[in-house]
């Protein structure tokens, strides 16, 4: 019977990772173990100090100018033992987190898929191993909306008779990446261009936390399309996105670009007068710069995505977005456009 099922393709085949995909598995899990070991010794100091009535005077205690006040402060002479044993273990740790994450920014580095969702708006090297892992092929998932629900952002749906009912998510699928993506859309609505837009009008009609899953569905369903047309996002702001690409290329191989005047230039006419031209690149130059693959122009998108961009407003600042522009500095100050 199983063969004859078989036979007229009535069983769906299971998909297997293949060896790649399992060691970015593995890889971007032991780095989630390693990050809550972290918080963990974070918590325990945190919770020693706080039995002890010990108030620290910064607020980040981890930081640059906090780690000398835990190494010099006054305990008990157990408590100082116990403090000193975490700290160790933090820096331990610490210090496997930085060598993990320098072979990931290697691996993002060298791969075109992670580059092309590093240039999304709140994903870095970290969320993009993390994504690919999860996706794997991109040809086993029919559009957007079925890797959304592999992921478990999708709403759950409870039907009976004539009742229906949609609830919370679902929270199927593999739930790091599915945490990493809400993480990376929280700050969403601070960005300019559509997803900007979708997570504010959102957030004003049901609140911040629907928006956050929202925006968290929307970026996986747009990383699954550009990893499917092999096209960079379209409406990255080009300086944020020039510097995480610049980090990324820097970290993985050490490669620096400065510009450099031409030898033998003439200085221009205004040197010397605090009156100078800035220039930011486009969309297209970043990208084109960091080697990776053109993206469509706004003639040639669909009609509803055009639609889109007309119903918000958005022409007009997607075009500067993809276009180089020119600014005046006088003073230190930019001058309003012309």
């Amino acid at each position: 019977m199983l063969a004859q099922l078989l036979r007229c393709n009535y069983l769906p085949e299971v998909w297997l990772p293949d060896i790649n995909t399992r060691l970015l598995r593995q890889l971007s899990s032991r780095r989630a173990g390693l990050v809550a070991d972290r918080i963990a010794i974070k918590n325990r100091i945190h919770s020693l100090l706080g039995g002890l009535m010990v108030q620290a005077p910064l607020k980040e205690i981890f930081g640059a100018k906090g780690r000398p006040w835990l190494s010099s402060v006054q305990l008990p002479a157990q408590q100082r033992a116990v403090l000193d044993l975490d700290l160790r273990l933090l820096d331990a740790v610490n210090g496997e987190i930085e060598r993990l994450d320098q072979h990931l920014k290697t691996i993002a580095h060298h791969d075109d898929r992670m580059r092309l969702l590093v240039t999304l708006p709140g994903i870095d090297y970290a969320v993009a191993v993390v994504l690919v892992a999860a996706l794997g092929d991109v040809n086993r998932f029919r559009d957007g909306d079925h890797f959304a629900s592999y992921l478990g952002l999708v709403p759950s749906t409870r039907q009976s008779g004539d009742h229906c009912y949609h609830g919370p998510i679902t929270k199927c699928g593999r739930g790091q990446a599915r945490w990493m993506l809400i993480q990376s859309s929280q700050n969403l609505g601070r960005t300019h261009g559509p997803l900007g837009a979708f997570f504010r009008r959102l957030m004003r009609r049901k609140g911040h936390c629907i928006a956050v899953v929202a925006a968290a569905r929307k970026l996986a369903t747009i990383a699954f399309l550009m990893l499917k047309n092999n096209e960079p996002y379209r409406y990255a702001t080009p300086l944020p996105t020039r510097k995480k690409l610049g980090r990324l290329r820097i970290a993985a191989t050490g490669e620096r670009r400065y510009a450099k005047p031409a030898l033998g230039k003439k200085r221009p006419a205004n040197y010397g007068s605090k009156v100078h031209q800035v220039r930011w690149p486009g969309l297209a130059e970043v990208y084109a710069a960091e080697g990776l693959p053109s993206m469509a122009s706004i003639e040639t998108l669909p009609p509803g995505e055009r639609q889109f961009l007309e119903r918000e407003s958005l022409t007009d600042a997607v075009r500067k977005l993809q276009n180089p522009r020119q600014r005046i500095r006088k003073h230190g100050h930019l001058l309003p456009d012309s």
